[in-house]
């Protein structure tokens, strides 16, 4: 199973999503079966390390994410992926838009609501907020990560 995380700019959201759910998938061992990327709808940080506040977060939690490095969407995701991950409906809309056809658009789908943690539950941008916003973004990815863990075992079963 291949999963891509996807967020504005690829410097917050998404690489702390890639991060607690590489941390979880190994934990649960089925790093062997399931493949993770995160990538921003933007090509403003391509190259770059996440916010220093998203590493700053992730490490609070014993996770390290510096040695990440932001990518732009590209269409061939589509080919790439099983599934699209948005952290909010304005990336779902645009990644829905570069989608390919009908099939890869289907594909594509809110992180919240395809983990079973939030139906419709989008994940807010902590850009332009302080510690206290990326805490909260951090734990929506903690419920995110449960539910994809569940998920992909009940899915990854059949395989």
């Amino acid at each position: 199973m291949r999963l891509l995380l996807v967020c504005l700019g690829n410097i917050c959201r998404s690489p702390m999503a890639e991060g607690v759910l590489r941390e979880r998938i190994e934990r649960e061992g089925l790093a062997d079966r399931v493949e993770l990327d995160s990538a921003g709808m933007g090509p403003w940080h391509v190259g770059r390390p996440p916010d220093p506040r998203a590493i700053r977060s992730a490490a609070d939690h014993g996770i390290d994410i510096s040695g990440l490095r932001g990518r732009q969407v590209d269409a061939r995701d589509f080919d790439r992926f099983d599934w699209l991950l948005c952290a909010d409906r304005f990336n779902l809309r645009e990644l829905q838009a570069l989608a390919p056809d009908p099939d890869a658009r289907r594909r594509a789908a809110l992180l919240l609501d395809w983990s079973g943690a939030r139906r419709n539950g989008e994940i807010p941008d902590p850009y332009t907020g302080g510690p206290e916003h990326f805490e909260q973004v951090w734990d929506l990815l903690q419920q995110a990560a449960d539910g994809v863990v569940h998920r992909l075992r009940d899915e990854l079963r059949g395989r």
